[in-house]
């Protein structure tokens, strides 16, 4: 049963049918999902949730979908890690990882938003799915475009990780590497798009595809015992995740599932493309593109589409934004890995070094419950440590050879 009743724009407030847009005709602004929440109110409850399977559709009323999930049936309710070593280093009390490091199929939280998107496609009658990507989309959907047997044809820039490119070329997918950035990788797929019948997922049906990220944040509130957090810290692309995890919230304080939201939401960028953290800290509610020149290059987009959006939010939560250099990134995946054993991509660099540089501004504070948000596996982004973690020390084999190097410290 769908409890979706249409589309929404968000500007002018026009309504449109259940249908794969994306953009407002008269106003030109985005389109966002409208969902039945007096009849949600009714058959969802905390106990109707507790009781369905771990994986991201325990919250299928509050999914824009109209029959069953069609890919992704085990995406989701990746682990909210109370991490005490880093708290110590970091100087708090209460702080937790939302790990999509581990999520199902592609160990990204793009998982959640594809498999929407890619169930909706279906739905609309959709053969072939498409995508501008940095590269964790990229490996999402051909990944799950596979599991629905539909084809898929993905575009990225040419000079992405290797390592994504081989997440993606393996599922047998049509790959295509753009000479540019993402920014202009995004530009061709929006003419592409006019000209082909191709679910786009982040164009096309952006509206269904964008609110698979709302599952990251009603998990985080079911793990922390039906509650949310003081602070939440969140890597900003194109700031889509960052205000579904506050809809989320929000959404959850409407039904009555949780208490009234206090939560501060904070964006985390690279210094080297930070338009988002950039205007909250100069106090504009617009974006400036920039061209992106950082090793985060799955959170690199210098015109994010939900800029504006994504800017709101953390004025609205009274949070705030900031941004860390590519060293800081290195040293903050280090951080993580060396103190709780999780190795996170470049965009959980950024976000483990924002939160430090936060809780040292005094924005966080130390006594109150903090969740990082880490969105991707470092197995993707390898080039970015590779030269800065040393090398294997080398010995013969025998145990004089062993004792030698090491028995004095032993």
């Amino acid at each position: 049963m769908s409890y979706v009743n249409g589309l929404k724009c968000r500007e002018c407030g026009r309504v449109y049918q259940k249908e794969p847009l994306h953009v407002c005709e008269f106003c030109f602004g985005p389109l966002e999902v409208i969902y039945d929440y007096d009849r949600i109110k009714y058959v969802l409850s905390r106990e109707v949730i507790e009781k369905r399977p771990k994986n991201m559709w325990r919250y299928r009323e509050l999914l824009p979908i109209d029959g069953d999930p069609q890919v992704g049936r085990d995406v989701g309710y990746t682990p909210l890690v109370r991490v005490n070593n880093l708290a110590k280093v970091l100087g708090v009390k209460n702080l937790y990882i939302k790990n999509d490091s581990v999520n199902h199929p592609t160990l990204s939280f793009k998982d959640r938003v594809v498999a929407t998107a890619i169930t909706k496609a279906i739905e609309f009658g959709y053969d072939t799915m498409a995508c501008a990507s940095t590269g964790n989309l990229a490996n999402s959907v051909a990944a799950l475009s596979s599991e629905g047997g539909v084809k898929s044809y993905i575009f990225i820039p040419a000079d992405l990780e290797k390592s994504k490119i081989l997440g993606t070329l393996i599922y047998g997918t049509n790959l295509i590497g753009i000479n540019g950035n993402y920014d202009d990788v995004n530009r061709l797929c929006s003419e592409i798009a006019a000209n082909y019948k191709w679910a786009f997922v982040n164009i096309t049906i952006r509206p269904y595809y964008g609110d698979g990220s709302k599952t990251f944040g009603y998990e985080i509130a079911e793990q922390l015992g039906w509650r949310v957090p003081d602070n939440i810290v969140v890597p900003v692309a194109g700031s889509s995740l960052i205000t579904k995890i506050w809809k989320a919230f929000k959404e959850f304080e409407m039904l009555g599932l949780i208490g009234k939201v206090n939560t501060k939401v904070f964006a985390a960028q690279a210094s080297g493309c930070s338009p988002v953290t950039t205007a909250i800290k100069e106090g504009r509610n617009f974006i400036k593109p920039v061209k992106p020149n950082t090793i985060a290059k799955s959170i690199a987009i210098g015109n994010p589409a939900d800029g504006y959006y994504g800017i709101k939010t953390v004025k609205e939560s009274g949070g705030y934004g900031e941004d860390v250099t590519d060293e800081e990134i290195v040293e903050g995946i280090k951080l993580l890995a060396r103190t709780e054993g999780i190795f996170t991509e470049t965009a959980g660099g950024v976000t483990v070094a924002v939160t430090k540089k936060l809780i040292e501004q005094g924005r966080i504070k130390r006594d109150e419950l903090t969740v990082i948000s880490i969105t991707g596996n470092g197995l993707k982004t390898q080039e970015a440590v590779a030269e800065k973690v040393g090398s294997p020390i080398i010995i013969e084999p025998r145990l004089s050879s062993f004792q030698e190097r090491f028995g004095g410290k032993i």
